[in-house]
């Protein structure tokens, strides 16, 4: 979980503690929270690929879980590929689906994110992001969206999956 925080706090130097919580309850719940309707997601889908716009260099399957079992796709990758929108939605919703996460995790890599904070190594305070954790535990931990601020910078553009529900085609894009 190092290596991907570090990356992240790299690639997003913008980033909120928002943001950071975001990664890190995706990494441990997958995208659990975001799929209630099939014919939603595949509409959410199609409008965000069809309105994309500029965003920042990012890779197409972006690990943000230790073990790489999460995944995050992003689309302006994906679209340049000239990938098929029906396959990320598959995968997207097997993920939801059948994805078992741990909270626990978000305990585990909000303490190493604290750790890389204590190091100076991201641009959060220790106690800051201890207290962000701590909140969202007491609140059952709730997914929670983009900062403003990130929104506005980086345009996120992606779809969280189990790596192994991807299919062949998104693999070999890669």
């Amino acid at each position: 979980m190092r290596r991907i925080l570090a990356a992240h706090a790299a690639r997003y130097p913008h980033w909120a503690i928002d943001d950071l919580y975001k990664l890190l309850h995706q990494a441990a719940l997958g995208s659990e929270h975001a799929v209630s309707d099939v014919a939603r997601a595949r509409d959410w889908l199609t409008q965000e690929l069809g309105r994309l716009g500029p965003g920042p260099e990012e890779p197409l399957i972006d690990p943000i879980s230790p073990a790489g079992e999460v995944v995050r796709v992003h689309l302006r990758p994906f679209f340049r590929r000239h990938l098929e929108g029906e396959l990320l939605l598959g995968a997207f919703t097997r993920t939801a689906r059948h994805f078992q996460g741990s909270a626990h995790c978000i305990v585990e890599y909000g303490e190493t994110a604290a750790g890389l904070a204590r190091e100076g190594l991201l641009r959060f305070a220790e106690d800051e992001v201890a207290e962000f954790v701590s909140r969202m535990k007491d609140a059952g931990f709730p997914a929670v969206h983009h900062s403003p601020g990130f929104k506005a910078e980086y345009r996120p553009a992606y779809r969280v999956v189990a790596h192994h529900e991807l299919p062949l085609e998104i693999i070999a894009a890669a």
